[in-house]
Protein backbone atom coordinates (compact mmCIF):
# COMPACT_ATOMS: atom_id res chain seq x y z
CA UNK A 1 0.00 0.00 0.00
CA UNK A 2 1.37 3.43 -0.79
CA UNK A 3 3.01 4.96 2.50
CA UNK A 4 0.74 8.31 3.31
CA UNK A 5 2.42 11.53 4.76
CA UNK A 6 0.49 13.56 6.89
CA UNK A 7 3.44 14.89 9.14
CA UNK A 8 6.83 14.78 9.96
CA UNK A 9 7.91 14.84 13.89
CA UNK A 10 11.33 14.57 15.15
CA UNK A 11 14.10 16.66 16.10
CA UNK A 12 15.87 19.39 14.23
CA UNK A 13 18.97 20.52 12.86
CA UNK A 14 19.54 24.32 12.38
CA UNK A 15 21.48 25.06 8.98
CA UNK A 16 19.57 28.89 8.85
CA UNK A 17 21.71 29.95 5.67
CA UNK A 18 20.74 31.21 2.39
CA UNK A 19 21.16 30.01 -1.40
CA UNK A 20 22.66 26.35 -0.14
CA UNK A 21 23.23 24.74 -3.51
CA UNK A 22 23.19 21.22 -4.83
CA UNK A 23 26.95 21.14 -4.66
CA UNK A 24 27.18 21.83 -1.36
CA UNK A 25 25.19 19.43 -0.16
CA UNK A 26 26.65 16.64 -2.10
CA UNK A 27 29.76 17.70 -4.11
CA UNK A 28 29.89 16.84 -7.49
CA UNK A 29 33.21 14.08 -7.00
CA UNK A 30 30.40 12.03 -5.07
CA UNK A 31 28.07 11.61 -8.27
CA UNK A 32 29.82 8.96 -9.96
CA UNK A 33 27.98 6.39 -7.96
CA UNK A 34 26.47 3.45 -9.62
CA UNK A 35 23.36 3.46 -6.43
CA UNK A 36 22.92 6.12 -3.96
CA UNK A 37 23.79 3.95 -1.05
CA UNK A 38 26.22 5.98 1.17
CA UNK A 39 25.68 9.22 0.04
CA UNK A 40 24.80 10.19 3.38
CA UNK A 41 27.81 9.74 5.15
CA UNK A 42 29.29 12.46 2.52
CA UNK A 43 26.28 15.16 2.95
CA UNK A 44 27.77 18.73 3.21
CA UNK A 45 31.25 17.16 3.27
CA UNK A 46 32.85 20.22 2.27
CA UNK A 47 31.31 21.91 4.42
CA UNK A 48 31.63 20.13 7.24
CA UNK A 49 35.11 19.58 6.32
CA UNK A 50 35.71 23.31 6.69
CA UNK A 51 33.96 24.39 9.41
CA UNK A 52 33.86 21.98 12.27
CA UNK A 53 31.40 23.66 14.17
CA UNK A 54 29.28 23.16 11.25
CA UNK A 55 25.33 21.47 12.59
CA UNK A 56 25.99 17.99 10.82
CA UNK A 57 29.43 17.55 12.87
CA UNK A 58 27.40 18.23 15.90
CA UNK A 59 26.73 14.78 17.76
CA UNK A 60 23.76 17.16 19.24
CA UNK A 61 21.95 16.95 16.21
CA UNK A 62 22.92 13.45 14.84
CA UNK A 63 19.88 12.61 15.44
CA UNK A 64 17.83 15.38 13.74
CA UNK A 65 15.35 14.46 11.01
CA UNK A 66 13.68 18.14 10.30
CA UNK A 67 16.48 20.31 8.43
CA UNK A 68 15.77 24.38 8.92
CA UNK A 69 17.12 26.46 6.21
CA UNK A 70 17.05 30.08 4.82
CA UNK A 71 16.55 31.36 1.06
CA UNK A 72 16.57 29.48 -2.39
CA UNK A 73 17.11 26.17 -0.77
CA UNK A 74 18.73 23.26 -3.04
CA UNK A 75 20.05 26.12 -5.89
CA UNK A 76 22.22 25.01 -8.60
CA UNK A 77 22.65 22.35 -10.31
CA UNK A 78 19.61 19.96 -10.61
CA UNK A 79 21.10 16.88 -9.16
CA UNK A 80 19.03 13.98 -7.70
CA UNK A 81 21.63 13.32 -5.40
CA UNK A 82 20.95 15.90 -3.05
CA UNK A 83 17.48 14.88 -2.00
CA UNK A 84 19.15 11.70 -1.92
CA UNK A 85 22.35 12.79 0.15
CA UNK A 86 19.97 14.54 2.64
CA UNK A 87 17.33 11.48 3.08
CA UNK A 88 20.18 8.98 3.28
CA UNK A 89 21.63 10.94 6.59
CA UNK A 90 18.47 10.92 7.92
CA UNK A 91 16.31 14.18 6.91
CA UNK A 92 12.60 13.45 6.57
CA UNK A 93 11.81 17.15 5.85
CA UNK A 94 12.74 20.49 5.34
CA UNK A 95 11.75 23.84 6.32
CA UNK A 96 12.81 26.80 4.68
CA UNK A 97 12.21 30.27 3.18
CA UNK A 98 12.16 28.94 -0.37
CA UNK A 99 13.20 26.40 -2.65
CA UNK A 100 14.83 25.97 -5.56
CA UNK A 101 11.94 24.30 -7.62
CA UNK A 102 13.85 21.16 -9.12
CA UNK A 103 15.45 20.21 -6.11
CA UNK A 104 11.66 20.69 -4.39
CA UNK A 105 10.34 18.50 -6.67
CA UNK A 106 13.09 16.08 -6.24
CA UNK A 107 12.37 15.84 -2.59
CA UNK A 108 8.34 15.78 -3.38
CA UNK A 109 9.00 12.64 -5.43
CA UNK A 110 11.04 10.83 -2.41
CA UNK A 111 8.43 11.43 -0.12
CA UNK A 112 10.42 14.40 1.40
CA UNK A 113 8.52 17.30 2.86
CA UNK A 114 9.33 20.87 1.90
CA UNK A 115 7.49 23.72 3.84
CA UNK A 116 8.09 27.27 3.27
CA UNK A 117 8.20 29.89 6.48
CA UNK A 118 8.55 33.27 6.79
CA UNK A 119 12.76 34.20 8.13
CA UNK A 120 11.11 35.13 11.66
CA UNK A 121 9.78 31.55 12.15
CA UNK A 122 12.68 29.89 10.98
CA UNK A 123 15.00 32.28 13.21
CA UNK A 124 13.00 31.27 16.35
CA UNK A 125 12.67 27.70 15.57
CA UNK A 126 16.72 27.55 14.94
CA UNK A 127 17.10 29.64 18.36
CA UNK A 128 14.31 26.95 19.25
CA UNK A 129 16.76 23.90 18.55
CA UNK A 130 20.13 25.42 19.08
CA UNK A 131 18.71 25.51 23.10
CA UNK A 132 17.20 22.44 23.14
CA UNK A 133 18.73 19.95 20.52
CA UNK A 134 16.14 17.30 21.76
CA UNK A 135 13.26 19.40 20.65
CA UNK A 136 10.61 17.60 19.09
CA UNK A 137 9.66 19.50 15.89
CA UNK A 138 6.44 18.24 13.52
CA UNK A 139 5.68 19.22 9.92
CA UNK A 140 2.14 18.50 9.90
CA UNK A 141 1.28 18.78 6.34
CA UNK A 142 -2.55 18.23 7.26
CA UNK A 143 -2.81 21.24 9.41
CA UNK A 144 0.11 23.14 7.28
CA UNK A 145 2.33 24.18 10.27
CA UNK A 146 5.06 23.51 11.71
CA UNK A 147 5.02 22.93 15.72
CA UNK A 148 7.51 22.71 18.49
CA UNK A 149 7.19 23.49 22.27
CA UNK A 150 5.33 26.27 22.41
CA UNK A 151 5.82 27.41 19.01
CA UNK A 152 3.38 27.23 16.80
CA UNK A 153 3.16 28.65 12.79
CA UNK A 154 1.77 28.48 9.34
CA UNK A 155 3.68 26.72 6.67
CA UNK A 156 3.31 27.05 2.87
CA UNK A 157 2.99 23.92 1.16
CA UNK A 158 1.95 23.77 -2.31
CA UNK A 159 -1.41 21.89 -2.84
CA UNK A 160 -0.02 19.78 -5.67
CA UNK A 161 2.87 18.19 -3.60
CA UNK A 162 0.88 18.65 -0.30
CA UNK A 163 -2.05 16.25 -1.97
CA UNK A 164 0.57 13.60 -3.27
CA UNK A 165 2.25 13.05 -0.20
CA UNK A 166 -0.93 12.82 2.04
CA UNK A 167 -2.64 10.28 -0.36
CA UNK A 168 0.64 8.33 -0.45
CA UNK A 169 0.97 9.27 -4.51
CA UNK A 170 4.47 10.26 -4.60
CA UNK A 171 5.23 6.34 -3.61
CA UNK A 172 5.09 4.98 -6.95
CA UNK A 173 6.44 1.54 -5.80
CA UNK A 174 3.87 1.11 -3.52
CA UNK A 175 1.04 1.95 -6.05
CA UNK A 176 2.43 -0.79 -8.84
CA UNK A 177 2.67 -3.50 -5.55
CA UNK A 178 -0.48 -2.20 -4.67
CA UNK A 179 -1.96 -2.81 -7.99
CA UNK A 180 -0.07 -6.10 -8.56
CA UNK A 181 -3.21 -8.15 -9.64
CA UNK A 182 -4.24 -6.17 -11.92
CA UNK A 183 -0.67 -6.00 -13.68
CA UNK A 184 -0.42 -9.84 -13.29
CA UNK A 185 -4.10 -9.71 -15.09
CA UNK A 186 -2.76 -7.16 -17.48
CA UNK A 187 0.69 -8.92 -18.53
CA UNK A 188 -1.48 -12.34 -18.85
CA UNK A 189 -3.05 -11.01 -22.18
CA UNK A 190 -0.55 -9.74 -23.89
CA UNK A 191 1.09 -11.85 -26.39
CA UNK A 192 4.81 -10.87 -26.36
CA UNK A 193 4.51 -10.92 -22.61
CA UNK A 194 2.89 -14.80 -22.30
CA UNK A 195 3.95 -15.80 -25.40
CA UNK A 196 7.78 -16.49 -24.64
CA UNK A 197 9.16 -19.92 -23.14
CA UNK A 198 11.67 -20.06 -19.97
Amino acid sequence: MPQQILSITGPGVPLLLDDIDTDRIIPARFLRCVTFDGLGEHAFEDDRQQDPAHPLNQPQYRQGTVLVSGRNFGCGSSREHAPQALMRWGIKAVVAESFAEIFFGNCGTLGIPCACASRSNLDALAQAIIKDPTLEVTVDLVAREVRAGSLKFSVDIPDGVRTSLTTGNWDFMGQLLEGKSAVDATAAKIPYVTGFKA
